[in-house]
């Protein structure tokens, strides 16, 4: 296994020290394969992919209104 060194700003490694109970080298492992593994899938799921960057901004945005009228829809019937 390799060794990393990483920086964190001063107030979470508080936190972290806060909690020696927890092995935070196992979270971060964890953390970094999930992600790891949600950029594998992504880069499957477009790599024949022949949407431009313009595509993906326009879709982008209609989903981001579409999200945003179903919130809004949600807060006026509470």
């Amino acid at each position: 296994m390799v060794n990393m060194t990483i920086a964190v700003p001063g107030e979470l490694k508080k936190l972290i020290d806060a909690h020696p109970e927890i092995n935070w080298s196992e979270v971060a492992r964890q953390a970094w394969w999930q992600k790891a593994r949600e950029l594998e899938l992504l880069n499957k799921l477009t790599k024949t992919s022949k949407a431009s960057d313009k595509d993906v901004l326009d879709l982008a945005k209609l989903i981001k209104k579409g999200m945003a009228e179903w919130h809004n829809e949600q807060v006026s019937r509470s």
